[in-house]
């Protein structure tokens, strides 16, 4: 089965009212006492801390979503329920993260969405919408229908900003090489036309990689690991839609298209992840990455 463009605008729409529910069920629980709990995923504490918040947005998202599968044959994956297989039965699945950035939710930091795709069964995300809680923002896009924030058509912003953003999960700053690969950047940063890098370290996947979209110089990635971990398909999927649309990078560190539904694993450690404003912020972060052996 080949989803049509009305098709995928009508479940891009069935995507962002269950974000809008779930995102506004997350803004009533912000000011409230947390159970906070762990799971067995990945090998960093913002894969395996959840809460009953992620349980309930998950809830609430499949009850909008589930009249679609039946409909249109689809398959359902999501951060807090096991892994079925239909993302490898169906012609597409629903990639759900209920609660993406859980971390400085519990926090009370900006930096925590709600994160739906709907991913082709070859891995190509077709759909992604990722709603932003505390500042109301939405974010969203269908294939070959364009990429929005809120209304309006989102647009890299002019090369007028002399900095270079970068953007990084807690868990990616943490490692003990990370400030030699930001001194790696400093080196090789001035090809992109910066004179200076600002760091930013406390949001979540999707929200950091929507971020990246608001500057002229911005990127965000991780590094390939042997241990699993790295984020899961639901952290990337929808983001990779809207880069996608938007006209921005999103690949993995070797520059190649995100493997979004591989059999072996949800985990993206194998390959790393990179996202980037465009082309040439890309390669100054591949260049870099060659440095290290990590």
């Amino acid at each position: 089965m080949d989803l049509k463009s009305g098709q995928l605008w009508l479940l891009k729409q069935n995507a962002i009212s269950a974000a809008y529910l779930a995102g506004t069920y997350i803004s009533k629980q912000v000011n409230r006492k947390l159970n906070v709990g762990t799971k067995a995923s990945g090998d960093s504490l913002a894969s395996q801390v959840f809460t009953e918040v992620d349980v309930e947005s998950q809830n609430i998202v499949s009850q909008v979503l589930n009249p679609t599968l039946s409909t249109f044959d689809l398959g359902f994956l999501a951060e807090e329920s096991s892994d079925d297989g239909s993302r490898l039965q169906k012609d597409y699945f629903w990639c759900v993260d209920p609660l993406d950035g859980t971390l400085p939710f519990i926090n009370r930091q900006h930096g925590y969405s709600v994160s739906i795709a709907l991913v082709r069964k070859d891995g190509e995300p077709v759909v992604g919408v990722v709603y932003d809680p505390l500042k109301q923002n939405l974010y969203h896009a269908h294939a070959r229908g364009g990429a929005f924030l809120n209304h309006n058509f989102i647009e890299i912003p002019e090369n007028d900003d002399q900095v270079l953003h970068v953007y990084s999960d807690s868990s990616f700053a943490e490692q003990k090489f990370f400030p030699d690969v930001i001194k790696k950047l400093e080196q090789q940063h001035r090809s992109t036309g910066c004179k200076k890098i600002a760091v930013h370290k406390t949001a979540g996947g999707a929200m950091n990689a929507c971020m990246v979209l608001q500057h002229a110089n911005s990127c965000y990635f991780k590094f390939p690991k042997d241990k699993e971990g790295g984020g899961s398909f639901w952290d990337y999927a929808a983001s990779a839609s809207i880069f996608n649309e938007a006209g921005a990078i999103a690949c993995d560190i070797f520059g190649s298209p995100l493997e979004l539904n591989r059999p072996e694993s949800s985990y993206m450690n194998h390959k790393g992840i990179l996202y980037a404003s465009k082309e040439n912020i890309a390669g100054v972060i591949m260049e870099t990455f060659k440095a290290f052996n990590v």
